[in-house]
């Protein structure tokens, strides 16, 4: 055959030859193209019979390959396996698209923010409460200790609601219930540990009677409430025990809630979440998804409660002196893990601060924990103990001015001084806008010489993250999507997660407090916009305190205050006598004959001015000399303080 290929061009006519710039052209040979054949395989014998057309035919071969059978019947189930997946994924087709059934949801608090959750689910006919949380104030909320939800719009419908349903018993779910029920009364339903802290605060606002209201449910059971809702609790993990996700099934469709979650696969207590009646519900059809977005911007999952342990074990295993260990006290897991760890080493517990001992006696009393109570000790007995010998388990992780751990560190503590041989461990992160607070309580705890430990490992979140977040939009599989639970920024992320997902952006809805939004199987819409707020709350009496005296606060805060009295004759409309001025917050002591001055020639100035018969009217006449005095200070100090006059007509 090699001596073929050399003989071949000897024979062919000096014309056929191509030049020798074709060379390159010649070594591309796809498909047997007729272009790009050698020179060889163009040439004739002298027979006029093709030459080597044999071994043409044989590279023709080599570079074309036979295309695979067809299997007719695979290529069927091909195509009925992507219609599976259309069904399975597109959960339109299992709703009711002929129901003229809908459902309104109306935020009242927990969007734009942080806590104060509450949302009403309404029908034609009746309405439920999910969750009755509060807040914490700002700091230019003076006296101020807590917010609840403003209940207008749930006085204007009181006589729909059929319950309030609690998903689980965190402060910002359960904290305002006993506002509410001092001024309006509904059957409660939950899980027992919720109800049992939510009897503990009717205790102490002397609201023992209105226990009877609560209906504890049992997990995975629907139960009927009213006539338009069913609803079932699914156990879920979180950072408090005995949380739930809801699925509200109403004639409109199924609504699930997720209240606060993460997916703890190796939870402490061994009780995972019941993804696999979200997994039920999601085949069957869900119409809406309510999730929670406190952490949508944590790309990594949120590691397990049980993952702590060894950061723990290594803190208590260097300690030389007393461990204080500071952390949230619902978080009874993670203090569990620490008590388990203070027997490891030969410790005995002293539990101080009122919310951390009143959660571990319930968490205790109804087995949901379980420790012999001979290893607990008072405050008092911490003193008469050798150090390698306690644990102290408290509250005031947030650095908060009343909580035990801060009055430790200022040293105001009746039993617990801090020594140098303590080890101090915050098992909790800042939560946004206390980390003023903390920095302040860790100086003073420094400052005692207390060695500080919190390292990242001692502390994980009790919320998903958005990988955790995505799991549940596909176990769910919803229709519509509403982000709650979080701020703008949580919400709009986990917005572009539940996108990823599936979702179309036409179905998802970014809710504020106090819109209403109104879902079907065809649509779902924003409606109206309801009355919504927080009211304020002092925790010393537990009583409300009114929108002005807050306001009044902030402009003494910043603004300082001026008080005016002066004498004004009826007769001469003229001053009688030197006004008395006196100042706070606005000018220092030294200047405060000249700032009088000031303010007497206005005044003076203000009564030559005046309108006529304005003396007769001492309340419009003081308003009137406000205004005069309020332009002038601004003017010269830009400030708007609080400006109280008396004048006295004689």
């Amino acid at each position: 055959m090699a001596e073929e290929k050399q003989e071949a061009p000897q024979s062919q006519p000096q014309s056929d030859r191509k030049p020798n710039n074709n060379r390159r052209n010649n070594n591309r040979r796809p498909n047997g193209s007729s272009q790009n054949r050698t020179d060889g395989e163009k040439s004739k014998n002298q027979n006029g019979k093709p030459a080597n057309n044999g071994n043409r035919n044989k590279n023709r071969n080599r570079y074309k390959r036979q295309s695979a059978p067809v299997d007719e019947k695979l290529k069927e189930f091909v195509v009925k396996n992507q219609e599976a997946h259309k069904k399975r994924l597109n959960p339109h087709y299992k709703l009711d698209l002929n129901s003229k059934a809908k459902v309104r949801i109306t935020p009242l608090g927990g969007l734009g923010e942080i806590g104060g959750n509450i949302a009403v689910f309404e029908t034609e006919n009746e309405a439920i409460l999910i969750d009755v949380g509060m807040s914490f104030p700002d700091e230019d909320m003076h006296g101020v200790d807590i917010l609840i939800p403003d209940f207008s719009y749930i006085r204007e419908i009181k006589d729909k609601i059929v319950g309030i349903i609690i998903t689980h018993a965190h402060e910002d779910h359960i904290g305002a219930v006993p506002y509410l029920f001092k001024e309006m009364q509904f059957p409660i339903y939950g899980t027992p540990l919720p109800l049992a802290m939510i009897g503990n605060k009717f205790d102490e606002h002397h609201l023992k009677e209105a226990r009877k209201h609560f209906n504890p449910v049992e997990k995975r059971k629907v139960y009927k409430i009213g006539n338009d809702f069913e609803i079932e609790w699914m156990h879920m993990t979180h950072s408090i025990l005995d949380s739930s996700s809801l699925a509200i099934t109403t004639e409109a469709g199924t609504i699930i809630h997720t209240g606060d979650f993460k997916i703890d696969y190796t939870p402490v207590d061994g009780y995972t979440a019941d993804i696999h009646r979200l997994a039920y519900y999601g085949d069957k059809g869900v119409l809406c998804l309510l999730s929670d977005s406190t952490n949508s911007h944590n790309p990594t999952p949120t590691p397990s409660e049980l993952s702590v342990a060894p950061a723990l074990d290594r803190v208590f295993s260097k300690a030389e002196g007393r461990v204080i260990l500071s952390t949230f006290s619902s978080n009874i897991h993670r203090v569990y893990q620490a008590i388990q760890y203070g027997i490891k080493y030969g410790r005995k517990v002293c539990v101080i601060g009122r919310s951390m001992e009143r959660n571990i006696e319930i968490a205790m009393q109804y087995d949901y924990i379980k420790f012999p109570k001979n290893i607990f000790i008072d405050a008092d007995e911490v003193s008469r103990m050798n150090d390698k010998e306690v644990l102290i388990v408290t509250t005031g992780s947030q650095g908060e001015g009343n909580s035990a751990l801060f009055r430790m560190s200022i040293g105001e503590h009746r039993h617990v001084k801090i020594k140098p041989t303590d080890l101090i461990v915050l098992s909790s992160r800042a939560i946004p806008g206390n980390e003023g607070s903390i920095s302040q309580m860790l100086n003073h705890l420094q400052r005692c010489g207390a060695k500080v430990a919190n390292d990242r490992d001692i502390h994980v979140s009790g919320h998903a993250s958005m990988e955790e977040q995505k799991l549940m939009l596909r176990l769910v599989n919803p229709k519509f999507f509403l982000p709650v639970h979080g701020e703008y920024n949580h919400v709009m992320k986990h917005k572009e997660t539940g996108m990823m997902c599936g979702v179309p952006e036409r179905n998802i809805l970014l809710m504020t407090d106090g819109e209403q939004i109104e879902v079907a199987p065809k649509y779902m819409r924003k409606v109206k916009t309801v009355k919504t707020g927080k009211t304020y709350i002092d925790n010393q009496n537990n009583h409300e305190i009114e929108d002005d005296i807050i306001l009044d606060r902030q402009k003494l805060a910043t603004d300082g205050v001026v008080m005016i009295v002066a004498q004004v004759s009826e007769q001469t409309a003229k001053m009688m006598d030197k006004p008395k001025v006196t100042t706070f917050g606005i000018v220092a002591d030294k200047r405060d004959k000249a700032f009088a001055k000031e303010i007497e020639e206005i005044i003076e100035n203000f009564l030559i001015n005046m309108k006529p018969g304005l003396i007769g009217n001492p309340k419009t006449l003081e308003g009137d000399l406000r205004q005069v005095v309020r332009k002038h200070i601004y003017r010269k100090m830009k400030k708007y303080p609080l400006i109280v006059p008396h004048i006295f007509i004689h």
